[in-house]
């Protein structure tokens, strides 16, 4: 083994576009979910500025082309291309798609878009939402005209973010709880309106791919306890498999059926359903990933909570089912994250036997308290060692036979997390400003970006 990437290896870095571009309400966007949810952090910043990508993009592009990438993964912001979600077609929000596109290619960048990244028009919201079969004919008409627009330039599509994490989190990601049985009518029609997007795509652009972009974390049993295996089994399938089954093979697995049967949920189909599921296909799977899950089966419904001391577990509580627990064997970050590099490389060969499908990871990174010092340098160590243990995990995949074609780890430039603001960075590039002033918005490269961009130029990990 040469522990070596393979020539033809995609490294890219990625973002999503309310997190990033800001201009809120500028040549004719119209308000998501995003722009208009409820708060409870106001010391922190939101999207209205975010880091101005929206103005910046030749600037931080250009920067990405210095640092190497053949890969980045943006979304487009449905109401940037149609302001109430549907009707006119918003000329500036496509023209400015189209310079985005035009300036990577410029570079020899390919883009790979992501069609919709938490953030669903909020007129649709004020209909129903994803609970209502309306939206999700609006989403085949705004898939459509991208296809149409871009599909020329653009070979490489990304669904919906991160379904399952929208639905699981519903309080975190949009800031509202969604009743159990509208929760799983929402899973149908998110799944469906794929089902369009993996059709329409493969009709509209010709030499087109796409595939789902789910956050993928395999669940570990926190013991060896027969119940505790089953509970893994039951979160495996409600927080992976269920999506992916659904887009890979067309079909509800056994494992989640039983889970909706238990909670008394049925889903509505609608006639044409049936045929979109079972002939409608991605050409590869998009992951993200940042750790893996731990699960044991609850006992006691006053003691949900016992065991939880990790950010990510602490919404990970269904009784009869499964509650989190922090595994003992992992460390965590700053921000109460668990990290388990390890977990990746088992994540990559279970979804790859499962699926048989390429993989590129759109999302793995560090969010951190990064420090601007005075000579304008960020010393990000903590980020190149977590990303090198998880890109060296990465390469073990690749030699133990999973295809993983691409890394494009979270995230490119800094951008604003919805809880933590821009306090938590994630990004190559750092952006100069404060949770309430936005100051030049000057952009520096972090010591994150030299050693990537080293990565890059010879395929290994720097020694």
């Amino acid at each position: 083994m040469t522990h070596t990437f393979p020539e033809n290896f995609l490294w890219g870095a990625s973002i999503s576009a309310h997190q990033t571009e800001g201009a809120y309400t500028i040549d004719g966007k119209g308000l998501s979910v995003q722009d208009t949810r409820q708060r409870d952090n106001h010391d922190i910043a939101d999207f209205t500025v975010a880091v101005d990508h929206y103005h910046h993009y030749k600037e931080d592009i250009g920067l990405l082309a210095e640092m190497g990438i053949k890969v980045f993964r943006f979304s487009i912001a449905w109401t940037r291309i149609f302001p109430n979600g549907r009707g006119d077609i918003n000329q500036k929000g496509l023209q400015h798609y189209s310079d985005v596109i035009d300036e990577l290619l410029k570079y020899d960048i390919q883009p790979y878009i992501t069609l919709n990244h938490f953030d669903l028009p909020q007129a649709f919201e004020d209909e129903g939402g994803w609970s209502v079969r309306s939206t999700v004919d609006a989403f085949k008409i705004y898939a459509e005209t991208l296809f149409d627009a871009y599909g020329d330039r653009v070979k490489h599509w990304l669904t919906i973010n991160e379904p399952n994490i929208m639905l699981l989190v519903d309080k975190k990601i949009l800031g509202k709880e969604i009743p159990l049985q509208e929760k799983y009518q929402q899973f149908h029609h998110l799944m469906i309106a794929e089902k369009y997007a993996f059709k329409r795509c493969h009709e509209l652009v010709i030499g087109g791919q796409i595939g789902p972009v789910p956050n993928i974390s395999l669940v570990y049993p926190a013991t060896s306890k027969p119940m505790d295996n089953q509970a893994a089994l039951y979160f495996n399938s409600v927080r992976n498999w269920a999506y992916l089954d659904f887009s890979c093979f067309g079909r509800y697995n056994a494992v989640f059926k039983d889970y909706l049967n238990r909670n008394n949920i049925t889903i509505d189909f609608a006639p044409e359903d049936k045929e979109l599921m079972e002939n409608n296909f991605p050409d590869f799977v998009a992951m993200n990933f940042y750790t893996t899950v731990t699960v044991e089966k609850p006992t006691e419904k006053e003691g949900m909570a016992n065991g939880i001391s990790d950010q990510q577990s602490e919404d990970i509580m269904e009784w009869g089912f499964y509650k989190g627990f922090t595994n003992p064997y992992l460390k965590k970050n700053e921000f109460n994250w668990t990290i388990d590099p390890d977990g990746l490389k088992t994540t990559l060969q279970t979804l790859y036997d499962r699926y048989h499908l390429p993989i590129i990871i759109t999302e793995n990174g560090l969010g951190a308290k990064d420090e601007l010092t005075s000579d304008g340098k960020i010393h990000d160590s903590y980020r190149i060692n977590y990303l090198e243990q998880h890109i060296d995990q990465c390469l073990q995949a690749i030699e133990a036979g999973v295809d993983l074609i691409g890394y494009s780890p979270w995230s490119a430039i800094d951008l604003i997390s919805v809880h933590e603001g821009i306090s938590k960075r994630y990004g190559f590039i750092y952006v100069d400003r404060t949770e309430h002033d936005e100051k030049e918005l000057t952009r520096y490269k972090k010591d994150s970006f030299y050693w990537y961009q080293t990565l890059i130029e010879t395929n290994q990990l720097p020694s």
